[in-house]
């Protein structure tokens, strides 16, 4: 196992994988819409709240969740084995890890490409060109084809941090910050 697929794991891990060896069973544009369709619904998971307060709450049936998220992807055009796969961790009351489990299966097609995801927290939105430069230098690094995912998180004050498979590159100004700190307070 790579470093990069070391953080596959856990019950997300294991639903990934599952999705991942059906995958393969289906034609290259099959696959091709179903990675395509996993990165969409994990970027919709985190950029609506109320999707997240509906796959998390336990007070809604798991019946309304898989209607409802049935509905969303329906409406998505997603792809059939997406929908079920939705479907099924409604049921099975692993809705909450739903994002997780596209993340990681992100990871595996991104393994299985010869790819490598990027997960890059910024203080400030990054211009088309700082992640292109980005890209390019981690690409440098690793020898291998980098997909970026940006992310704006203001409590970095500045800087950003790197996520790339097991490895992080925290440059930002908050732990340059608390670093100082911890300096002064123990010298």
């Amino acid at each position: 196992m790579s470093a990069d697929e070391s953080v596959i794991g856990g019950l997300a891990g294991r639903y990934a994988v599952a999705l991942f060896e059906l995958a393969q069973e289906l034609s290259a544009d099959d696959q091709s819409q179903l990675a395509d369709n996993m990165a969409a619904l994990k970027l919709l998971i985190a950029g609506s709240d109320d999707l997240q307060k509906l796959l998390k709450s336990p007070v809604i049936s798991a019946d309304e969740q898989a209607g409802a998220l049935a509905a969303v992807l329906e409406k998505a055009g997603a792809h059939p084995l997406v929908k079920n796969f939705g479907v099924l961790v409604v049921n099975k009351r692993r809705a909450f890890a739903l994002d997780d489990m596209a993340a990681q299966y992100g990871a595996l097609v991104a393994g299985a490409r010869d790819e490598v995801v990027a997960r890059v927290s910024s203080a400030r939105d990054l211009s088309a060109a700082q992640i292109h430069a980005l890209k390019a230098e981690l690409e440098k690094a690793v020898g291998k084809n980098v997909i970026v995912e940006n992310e704006t998180d203001a409590g970095l004050l500045g800087g950003m941090v790197v996520k790339l498979g097991s490895r992080m590159i925290d440059g930002s100004l908050r732990t340059k910050l608390n670093s100082l700190k911890t300096a002064l307070n123990e010298g």
